[in-house]
């Protein structure tokens, strides 16, 4: 039997929230119809969610399914802005297919499962809270599922659409770890999955040199109308609550406060990296003091650059980190990654061990 059903790779026009008007891959069924699939990079597809909250399996299974694929009559997407519902799933398409092509291209990973499939992305999702409500202020891969969720924000609390470059990255970046060490989402581990995300999150973003979004150590930044970020990695103690220096004995899962957080423990990796790649040097304009900055005052030390660093610690995550792996195992384990890819004794190694004694990891 002859299959009438046809399809071919096509190249749409995304009018984007975040990042003007783009080129973006699509997939053409006839002369009016088109599916927001991007057959160049693993179809991966993204969906209209109608506003579904999901907290646990079932929501998620019944989001998944009463969900849309995106479509098209004339292959243009979107106006802009939020009025119209594509919008943000273009942002959402871009995201996904600079985190496959930031993967693909640096790392030689295709797909986060390195089988070469492309991701599900549900936009206009919306989560369910500790207290009961509703909230769109937040964006999630689903292991079980293997798919993005993106939630809408929460404009009258100055919170746009989450959909930024780095949002993306982050999120696919719980995929890679879900496939490959497993970092458990507790204790040390919890922090090193948490650090693993917000820093491919922002290797993608400078990946993607978007003059709508210059890469930097910050987080979320593109969503907050306050201008502050969700996380600042070079200084996420400064939301009152993260730490940037390793504690004796490591982070504790248990306490009822929930002090030990994941989002909060990350802090120790996260300045790590920034020490890694950049070195002692404040950001412009924040007004930290390098001596400061460091948990140990060290004051000289000098980046090895965002790509070698990134390497290290791809190489880290995918191949040494288990799902237990504790801070003083991640030195260890990027120390032998440095030394297996620029060797043993290198500056590189050498820079590695310093950026963690200065986060007081030893």
């Amino acid at each position: 039997m002859q299959d009438q059903i046809q399809t071919a790779a096509a190249t749409g026009t995304g009018r984007s929230l975040y990042y003007g008007n783009l080129s973006i891959s699509t997939d053409q069924k006839s002369a009016t119809k088109y599916d927001l699939i991007d057959t160049t990079r693993g179809s991966g597809s993204v969906y209209d969610a109608k506003g579904a909250a999901i907290s646990n399996l079932f929501d998620i299974l019944s989001a998944t399914s009463n969900a849309t694929l995106m479509t098209d009559t004339d292959n243009t997407w979107g106006n802009n802005t939020t009025s119209d519902r594509a919008t943000v799933g273009v942002d959402i398409h871009y995201g996904v297919g600079v985190t496959w092509d930031y993967y693909k291209n640096v790392h030689g990973r295709a797909g986060l499962a390195g089988d070469g499939k492309g991701i599900k992305s549900y936009a206009h999702t919306m989560f369910k809270t500790s207290s009961g409500g509703n909230s769109g202020v937040n964006a999630a891969y689903v292991d079980l599922v293997k798919s993005m969720f993106y939630g809408d924000g929460d404009a009258a609390r100055g919170y746009g659409p989450v959909v930024g470059i780095d949002v993306a990255g982050h999120e696919m970046t719980h995929g890679v770890t879900a496939a490959t060490s497993k970092l458990a989402y507790s204790g040390d581990a919890g922090g090193l999955n948490e650090a693993a995300s917000d820093i491919i999150g922002t290797l993608v973003e400078f990946y993607a040199n978007n003059a709508s979004d210059p890469g930097d150590y910050r987080i979320g930044e593109k969503m907050r109308s306050d201008g502050k970020a969700f996380r600042d990695m070079y200084n996420q103690a400064s939301d009152g609550k993260s730490f940037n220096c390793y504690i004796a004995g490591g982070f504790n899962p248990n306490l009822s406060d929930g002090a030990h957080n994941p989002h909060y423990t990350s802090g120790v990796g996260n300045l790590f990296f920034y020490f890694l790649a950049e070195g002692s040097v404040a950001p412009a304009g924040t007004g930290l003091n390098p001596a400061q900055m460091a948990c140990n005052g060290d004051a000289g030390m000098t980046g090895i650059g965002r790509d070698k660093a990134g390497k290290i610690w791809y190489r880290a995550l995918t191949a040494k980190f288990t799902s237990s792996t504790t801070y003083p195992q991640a030195r260890a384990a990027t120390l032998a990654a440095a030394g297996e890819l620029y060797g043993n004794g290198s500056a590189e190694q050498n820079a590695v061990a310093r950026a963690w004694s200065a986060v007081k990891v030893n």
